[in-house]
């Protein structure tokens, strides 16, 4: 049987097939199981999600219209801020801390009557690609559990595959949506900067960050999109258009699009089952009447240099908050000075002093034009690859990771072979486009992910390519590896 979706289930509700507590209770149930070897969740929300389900069942008994995301279960990544619930980051030095309001997506979501399960785990900060990084545990991949689920949406990203919840939100600084998603053979899409409002994301990169959707479908990821896409004055980077219904984009049609294809992602270091199965996918389209362009994007080999400049620079300065001082661990010292040494040493990992180490330095004197400065001027030349191929294509298909999940530990050791997945991901984050990634095949049982990138604000294009493939390819369809919630 296929995963259950969002608009699966929001009919069975309207129908009176099944009431939201119900469709809660059964969710809670399966997650009872799953949750002790997947390890997806920081935390049990089973009291607010009964509430707010009771809430949607008596706007159905009183025959009022509700909302298509309306008593359907879902997750939320522990970096998003609920009022009154814990926001950690997955780290010790946030470990008690509670949240005093909601993230604007969060708002959105509320009134749209949305249900949460609880926050889910990640790498510590968003910092990572494996979910491996986290202070509290280590989440499996529900599609073969000695391996990672993906990072740093991991939580997420296994919540939903192990069919825990129906949806979850996840953040994306360079790829952390997209990687997660193609590990775990969901729907991933990193929207375009500005589009979706930063306010109550506890910032990594300030400039890269975006919350996006992880899904069992393309509808269900375009449902998720049409609830916390929108501008925010509280967001000073936020886009302010008009609003749109993104399930207008759901057109099983083609023909006649034209779709790049980036020879420089198409590089030695993909592995040849994943290249396969991209080709199949390219073929797929082709067939379908697309058009397929050869497209060259030369800057794309300094992206994930610039990149790991760029994040760790801003990681530096946002957590420089985490003194101590205000809120959050602190951890006592003979002075001040100390205090401050030991609350960072003792509240942050290894893989996040790693970051602000090396973010400090490129920012120090005497290092920010030979690093720092560098790295914007690289990060605008990136940006340049994606206008022009952008001005002759209407999108672009890449692999999303260059291989599928590797084994938990495998990378542990080696932080430059954990950066090295993020290759095909990151370049999007520096330009601010929007990227979605889908399952597109299968290596050793294992998903493979493709990704799809378009011109900023134009999600209806990748949604309305991504469909298409994915009603095409009803063969890449497969029951979720864990089981499924019964009715």
């Amino acid at each position: 049987m296929e995963a259950l979706t969002i608009h699966a289930l929001h009919e069975k509700l309207i129908k009176g097939e099944i009431s939201a507590c119900e469709l809660t209770a059964k969710y809670l149930a399966h997650k009872d199981v799953v949750e002790p070897q997947v390890k997806a969740f920081l935390s049990d929300n089973r009291e607010g999600a009964a509430a707010a389900a009771a809430v949607v069942d008596r706007k159905l008994a009183a025959h009022e219209e509700i909302a298509d995301l309306a008593g359907i279960p879902g997750a939320i990544k522990d970096n998003i801020c609920i009022k009154g619930e814990q926001a950690t980051c997955a780290s010790k030095i946030l470990e008690n801390f509670r949240s005093p309001y909601h993230a604007t997506v969060i708002d959105k979501l509320r009134a749209l009557d949305y249900v949460s399960l609880g926050k889910t785990n990640m790498d510590e900060f968003a910092m990572g690609s494996s979910t491996e990084n986290s202070a509290f545990q280590v989440t499996a991949n529900p599609w073969n559990r000695d391996c990672v689920p993906g990072g740093s949406s991991g939580g997420s990203a296994a919540a939903v595959a192990s069919g825990a919840a129906v949806w979850s939100l996840g953040s994306d600084t360079g790829g952390s949506v997209r990687q997660p998603a193609a590990y775990c053979g969901l729907v991933g899409l990193k929207p375009t900067y500005g589009l979706v409002s930063r306010f109550g994301l506890i910032a990594f990169a300030s400039s890269l960050d975006q919350i996006g959707p992880l899904t069992n479908d393309v509808e269900d990821c375009a449902i998720v999109l049409n609830a916390i896409a929108g501008h925010d004055v509280k967001d000073s980077t936020s886009i302010r258009q008009e609003k749109k219904d993104y399930k207008k984009a759901l057109v099983r049609d083609v023909k006649g699009m034209k779709i790049g294809i980036p020879e420089e992602f198409f590089a030695e270091g993909l592995d040849d089952g994943c290249r396969k199965s991209l080709n199949e996918a390219i073929e797929t389209y082709r067939k379908l009447g697309a058009e397929i362009i050869g497209v060259k994007m030369p800057h794309m080999k300094y992206g994930l240099a610039a990149y790991y400049i760029i994040a760790p620079a801003e990681a530096s300065s946002n957590l420089g908050r985490y003194d101590g001082v205000g809120f959050g661990l602190r951890v006592r010292g003979k002075d001040i000075v100390d205090m401050y040494k030991k609350t960072r040493s003792q509240g942050f990992g290894p893989e996040v002093q790693r970051r602000i180490l090396l973010g400090t330095y490129v920012l120090s004197a005497g290092y920010y034009d030979a690093y720092y400065l560098r790295a914007m001027k690289v990060r605008t030349l990136v940006k340049a690859d994606y206008d022009k191929a952008l001005e002759t294509c209407d999108i672009l298909l890449t692999p999303t990771t260059p291989d599928t999940a590797f084994k938990i530990g495998q990378n542990s050791d080696n932080p430059l072979a954990m950066y090295l997945g993020d290759v095909c991901t990151v370049t999007l984050n520096l330009a601010g486009l929007p990227g979605i990634s889908l399952p597109c095949g299968y290596k050793d049982g294992m998903p493979v992910g493709m990704q799809l990138i378009g011109r900023a604000l134009d999600e209806e294009t990748l949604l309305r390519a991504a469909y298409t493939f994915e009603q095409e390819r009803t063969d890449l369809r497969k029951p979720l590896p864990m089981g499924e919630v019964k009715f």
